[in-house]
């Protein structure tokens, strides 16, 4: 095979060869962009299951702690003398009461915060999601003025 002279043979030889660099091209552009909403679509919801995890976690230390407060305020209730078991008694149940309101409010924020994450996690799936459909869009465009290019 020698240098070709021929002018239309060197035209078909180089039409072939960037069609196929521009589907080499596209195909690349695809599955990157697939990759990366795979990507994100799988943080969003690591991210959302992890702060549901911890808010879990968080109420449940919370719960045993007041369980332990409670006995301990018990306990000393109980070792004290006949003159002060009134008094005492009375403070171990606004300790008991008090505690339950902060178990209460900390749940309530743990709701709360769990679902301001779900819905900041269903925004970015969104967000991310028609990023990369108008990313694959932008590809067909681009596969198309790349075939254009080439007519």
């Amino acid at each position: 095979m020698g240098i070709p002279t021929d002018f239309e043979d060197i035209d078909m030889k180089l039409t072939s060869l960037t069609l196929l660099l521009a589907a080499i091209v596209t195909l690349g552009s695809q599955m990157r962009a697939q990759d990366v909403k795979a990507d994100v679509d799988k943080t969003a919801k690591d991210s959302a299951d992890a702060t549901k995890a911890a808010t879990k976690k968080t109420v449940n230390a919370t719960k045993n702690a007041a369980v332990k407060s409670k006995d301990a305020t018990k306990r000393t209730v109980s070792k004290a003398g006949d003159a002060t078991k009134d008094a005492s008694t009375k403070t171990g149940d606004a300790a008991s009461d008090t505690t339950h309101k902060a178990i209460q409010a900390t749940k309530d924020a743990a709701a709360k915060t769990q679902a301001a994450t779900e819905n900041a996690a269903q925004k970015t799936k969104e967000a991310v999601k028609k990023g990369a459909q108008k990313t694959a869009e932008e590809t067909k465009k681009g596969v198309e003025a790349a075939k254009d290019a080439v007519k």
